[in-house]
């Protein structure tokens, strides 16, 4: 699979060039546009358990769509929900977990599943799960604004937004907890962070769904009693 990424921070889409024969999947509804020589095929991508799981504990689809080439010249192009950018992360036999809602396309050589991500994510917006991705090629990840790389070194920390948070490598450790003190975390409007610590790379998006969604709720027109 070859990936071409256009229009990148702000509205990106990805073109995913595939051979004849290879096959590639994608968050449902992610699909934007694709040649004549592509099939699409929707399952749950590993039965109805793992679908549910991925569904409602990860947050993300229930099914999932598989592109397969069946000629010359094939392309899928695939765009998130929200605008901001996409990236191609590539893995080789190792784990990642995203955030949900980052998950856009990958290889069938690599397995989309959930995770339970312990107690200490209780209070996260993310959830107590998250999206394990293992295997080799080219996961397609996107974020809601810019997206952010940084590589932390053994045993480097780094604080980000529960809300801001899109993916990081296995072995960085991951702690949900207050931004400062309760008063400062509820007045102050930081909420909770993500502590992280090294080594491994860690991306974060430049903004958040959730608070987005929050400026926006208020805003929108009310049915009059």
């Amino acid at each position: 699979m070859r990936t071409e990424i256009s229009f990148s921070p702000a509205f990106a889409m990805a073109s995913l060039h595939l051979e004849p024969g290879e096959s590639v999947k994608a968050e449902a509804g992610a699909m934007m546009a694709m040649s004549p020589s592509v099939e699409i095929e929707t399952s749950t991508q590993g039965g109805i358990m793992k679908g549910l799981r991925r569904s409602v504990l990860g947050g993300e689809s229930f099914f999932m769509n598989t592109f397969t080439a069946t000629g010359p010249d094939a392309h899928v192009i695939v765009a998130p929900a929200l605008p901001g950018d996409i990236i191609m992360w590539p893995i080789s036999g190792k784990t990642v977990y995203l955030q949900s809602g980052s998950y856009l396309a990958s290889p069938e050589s690599i397995d989309i599943d959930s995770k339970w991500g312990g107690a200490k994510t209780f209070f996260s917006k993310e959830g107590l799960f998250m999206l394990k991705c293992t295997g080799t090629g080219d996961l397609i990840v996107s974020s809601y604004g810019a997206i952010h790389s940084i590589d932390l070194a053994a045993g480097q920390s780094y604080t980000v937004d529960t809300g801001h948070m899109v993916g990081w490598e296995e072995g960085v450790g991951y702690e949900v907890a207050k931004a400062g003190s309760w008063k400062s975390s509820i007045l102050g409007g930081e909420g909770l962070v993500v502590k992280l610590t090294g080594p491994g790379r860690v991306y974060i998006q430049t903004r958040s769904p959730s608070d987005f969604i929050d400026w926006l709720v208020p805003k929108l027109p009310t049915q009059r009693s």
